[in-house]
């Protein structure tokens, strides 16, 4: 899997492309605002980093949608406002509590879905676990790998196609690369090996999802 990291040209992309534990996993990055005219020949997978400019993405969005058409990945994370870019997307907002675990019998309210999607063997619901900006509505056809106990997901994989949409309302690029919130190292340390070496061979009916 060839994957291209979508930059929005901030401090925590910068630190996140390039730390030496990450950057081995992506062949190329792409500055979003040259994303719309970009040659996209080269890449498999679009990893649109967390908290970027929804305006900068509405411009790319008909290079998105034609990346996805040739039956190719998209990999969109949180607070960026997919919903305004990718097709098929709904969002819901909804309060963030940035200090659950602060709380007597702390529950982060979010609960694994699919445990048998092959993500799982790299990963763990802690992993995933700090603090999450609204809710997605699953497609139909899509999985929800996490949901939120108040309804909804947040982070769901939709191979419906055209192409393959892996869709969440976290933000580990963000928290990475600002150097807090250690579930995110971890959650990318997991999450980056699966979607370079398994990814884009596996079928999620082969694995029973």
């Amino acid at each position: 899997m060839r994957i291209a990291f979508v930059d929005g040209g901030t401090y925590y992309h910068h630190a996140t492309y390039h730390d030496p534990e990450l950057r081995p996993y992506f062949s190329r990055n792409i500055y979003v605002l040259d994303l719309p005219t970009a040659d996209l020949s080269d890449v498999d997978c679009l990893y649109i980093a967390s908290r970027q400019n929804p305006a900068d993405l509405i411009a790319a969005h008909d290079a998105i949608a034609a990346f996805l058409a040739q039956g190719k990945m998209v990999v969109a994370w949180g607070e960026s406002h997919a919903e305004q870019w990718l097709d098929g997307v709904q969002w819901t907002p909804g309060a963030t509590n940035f200090w659950w675990w602060l709380e007597p019998g702390a529950d982060s309210g979010l609960r694994l879905k699919a445990p048998q999607h092959p993500l799982f063997r790299h990963i763990q619901l802690a992993d995933a676990t700090w603090h999450r900006h609204g809710t997605l509505t699953v497609p139909d056809g899509a999985v929800s790998l996490i949901d939120a106990v108040e309804g909804g997901s947040v982070l769901y994989d939709d191979c419906r196609g055209p192409g393959r949409k892996i869709v969440s309302t976290l933000d580990p690029c963000y928290h990475h690369g600002s150097y807090f919130m250690p579930a995110t190292t971890r959650f990318l340390h997991g999450f980056l090996p699966w979607l370079k070496n398994g990814a884009g061979e596996e079928t999620l009916a082969a694995a029973g999802v």
